[in-house]
């Protein structure tokens, strides 16, 4: 991570669960993080909980630095365009531009075809694809604009971006990460044929121990049952991408707990 130290990364989605992981561990790693949430005063707060909860586990940091990165915590709602424009003009006009970008925010929910109210669809959309997607737009526009031709982009995906919906009930979950898989390629070809070194890869999880289920799932003892990850697992996962040699491009990897059931 030593070439990483210094520069800059946003994280959206940073005031909780894996963003938060992937926050800190790049900010151990010497590397200045823009973490983006719709609640940002919660951002250094779970931080400072992700980093706690994993040394608790005596769990350690890919390149670890000497001195820690800079953290700056920033209100950004990628469902809203003004708001990420807004927040992506900040980070020029303070730090100069993007060097790294995890798009990490993302929401799922019970979503049937038939019975789902639109708002729910689109609130996945807009914040899985369309978020997604204007983050990835300005970030590279800022990496171009500066001459940067070495920048990363990290989307996270799921393993449900490799299957089937396993229940009618996620069907528009199932949809948006699929998709994501399809703009991970589809932004890896544009960069080859601008002949830029910009590399693009995307994180698959499965099941990870975070807060993601409990807005819509108010039984969760068969989700815990089952074996699991940690934040810190996906926030390896992130540093390791971007840790190998600049020729090389990890396009995918789907990480999982050993004997996940589905």
């Amino acid at each position: 991570m030593e070439r990483w130290r210094g520069r800059v990364a946003v994280v959206t989605g940073a005031s909780a669960g894996i963003g938060a992981a992937i926050a800190y561990q790049l900010q151990d790693a010497g590397v200045n993080v823009v973490a983006m949430a719709r609640r940002a005063d919660k951002i250094q707060d779970a931080v400072n909980a992700a980093r706690k909860a994993a040394e608790s586990r005596h769990r350690s940091q890919i390149g670890k630095a000497p001195e820690r990165g800079q953290l700056h915590c920033v209100k950004c709602d990628v469902s809203k365009e003004d708001e990420v424009l807004e927040a992506f003009k900040w980070v020029k006009d303070n730090l100069g531009g993007v060097d790294i970008l995890v798009n990490n925010a993302g929401v799922g929910g019970n979503t049937t075809l038939t019975e789902t109210n639109t708002n729910d669809w689109k609130r996945i959309l807009d914040i899985n694809i369309l978020g997604l997607s204007i983050c990835t737009r300005e970030a590279i526009q800022q990496m171009k604009a500066r001459g940067v031709d070495d920048g990363h982009i990290v989307h996270m995906c799921s393993i449900s971006g490799h299957w089937l919906p396993r229940s009618p009930e996620w069907s528009m979950y199932y949809a948006s990460k699929h998709a994501v898989r399809v703009l991970t390629e589809g932004l890896r070809k544009e960069l080859v044929a601008a002949k830029s070194k910009i590399r693009v890869s995307q994180i698959c999880p499965g099941l990870v121990r975070t807060d993601f289920f409990d807005s819509f799932l108010e039984n969760q003892d068969e989700v815990w049952i089952q074996n699991q990850l940690y934040t810190e697992d996906i926030a390896d996962a992130v540093l390791y991408v971007l840790n190998v040699p600049p020729h090389v491009q990890i396009h995918d990897i789907i990480v999982k707990p050993v004997g996940e059931e589905f």
